[in-house]
C-alpha cells in the first residue's frame, strides 16, 4: 500500500505540493482546515472531494483510522509563537488544536510518519514540548529542524522549525539538537538562483508602490535587484504593512538605485531644519518614482515558496487574501525535501 496522507491545517494546499514534489506512491486522504478561503483555493486546484472544512479539534481516532492515514502532514497556527505576537504558547487559544493533536497522535496507531511545520521559536515552546511528550509516548523517532529556502537554492529566506518523525526505524544520523543543515545538503554547495529568473513578464501599474509609501515609508524597505539571489520572508501582511512583511523589486541594477537614494538623502539633509517646500517634495517623489519600485506579484511569491507553475488562485480571489494565504503556506521545496528524507528507507 502507498502512503495514505493527512493533511491538517492543509490551507492553500502546501503539503499536497511537497507531497508531490517528493514523488511517492500515494494519495491525499483528507486535506481539513478552518478556512473557507484557503479550502476554496485547495479545492480549486485539486478539487473539492477531499479538501473538508473542519475544526480540527473535533477530530477523533476513529476517523483517523476509518481513512487508514498513515503519514500526517500539518502546519499548526504559528501566532502563538510569532515574534510579533503576544507569545501566549499554549495559553493561545489558537493552539488548542496542536493541543489535542498530542493527545491524538498516541491512539492513533496506522500512523508511521509525521512532519510539522512551524515558525521558528516554536523551538522553545511549551507547545513543543507537548508535541515531542506526543510522539515518546506513540514510540516516534523524532529529529527537529531549522531551515531557510536558501540552503535549498531558492532565493528566499524563510527561517522554519520543521520536525520529521516516524516508528519502527530509527533515523541514519543523530539527533539530540536542532539541526540547521538536512543531511546530504551543504549551504554553499550550490549557485542560488537570482531573482531575474522568478519576475513575471508585464507586471501592471497597480504593483508599483504607491506614492505615499514612496514618500513616507521608502527607507526601511527591502529593495531587492535583477541579479541579486535573496528576498526577505514574505508574510501574510505584505502591501499592507512596509516594514519586516517582504521585499520590493526595482528593475534598475544596484549601482543606479543607489545613485537615485544619495540624491535622496542629500534632498532629506539639506532640508531637515527649514522642513521641505511642496516644491522640493515633489523633486524627491520624482526621483524616487525613477526607482520603478514594485512589489511582487503572488504569482512572483508563490514562486519563491516553491509552488509550481500549475497552482492557481479562483478568478474571485482578491491580491490581498493571495498575500494572506501564501504568507500563511509553506515552502514547497524545503517540506519536500523533508519528506523524502522521513521516508527514506
Amino acid at each position: 500500500m502507498g502512503f495514505r496522507v493527512l493533511e491538517l491545517f492543509s490551507g492553500i494546499g502546501g503539503m499536497h505540493y511537497a507531497f508531490k514534489y517528493a514523488q511517492l506512491e500515494g494519495e491525499i486522504v483528507a486535506a481539513m482546515d478552518v478556512n473557507t478561503v484557503a479550502n476554496a483555493v485547495y479545492a480549486h486546484n485539486y478539487g473539492s472531494n477531499v479538501v473538508k472544512t473542519r475544526n480540527i479539534q473535533s477530530l477523533n481516532a476513529k476517523e483517523v483510522a476509518k481513512l487508514q492515514a498513515n503519514l500526517l502532514l500539518m502546519s499548526p497556527p504559528c501566532q502563538p509563537h510569532t515574534r510579533q505576537g503576544l507569545q501566549r504558547d499554549t495559553e493561545d487559544k489558537r493552539s488548542d488544536a496542536l493541543t489535542h493533536l498530542c493527545s491524538l497522535i498516541p491512539e492513533c496507531k496506522d500512523l508511521q510518519y509525521i512532519l510539522m511545520e512551524n515558525v521558528k521559536g516554536f523551538e522553545s515552546s511549551q507547545a513543543r514540548n507537548q508535541f515531542i511528550e506526543a510522539l515518546e509516548k506513540a514510540e516516534f523517532h523524532w529529529r527537529e529542524f531549522i531551515l531557510t529556502p536558501t540552503q535549498f537554492n531558492v532565493p528566499n529566506t524563510r527561517y522554519r522549525y520543521y520536525c520529521i518523525a516516524r516508528k519502527n526505524q530509527d533515523f541514519p544520523f543523530a539527533g539530540g539538537k536542532i539541526l540547521e543543515e538536512m543531511p546530504g545538503v551543504k549551504t554553499g554547495d550550490q549557485i542560488l538562483s537570482q531573482i531575474s529568473q522568478i519576475l513575471d513578464k508585464n507586471v501592471t501599474s497597480d504593483f508599483l508602490v504607491p506614492d505615499d509609501v514612496l514618500t513616507k515609508r521608502v527607507m526601511v524597505m527591502d529593495i531587492i535587484h535583477p541579479t541579486q539571489s535573496r528576498s526577505m520572508c514574505f508574510t501574510k501582511g505584505y502591501t499592507h504593512y512596509t516594514e519586516g512583511t517582504g521585499s520590493a523589486f526595482t528593475p534598475l541594477s544596484e549601482a543606479e538605485s543607489h545613485r537615485i537614494f544619495e540624491l535622496v538623502k542629500e534632498i532629506d539633509e539639506s532640508n531637515q531644519e527649514t522642513g521641505k517646500s511642496e516644491e522640493v517634495l515633489q523633486q524627491r517623489l520624482d526621483l524616487l518614482h525613477q526607482v520603478k519600485l514594485r512589489y511582487f506579484t503572488p504569482r512572483e511569491v508563490a514562486r519563491l515558496m516553491s509552488f509550481p507553475e500549475e497552482f492557481e488562485f479562483p478568478a474571485e480571489t482578491t491580491n490581498r487574501q493571495k498575500y494572506r494565504l501564501l504568507g500563511n503556506s509553506i515552502n514547497v521545496k524545503v517540506v519536500g525535501e523533508l519528506i523524502k528524507l522521513l521516508t527514506l528507507k
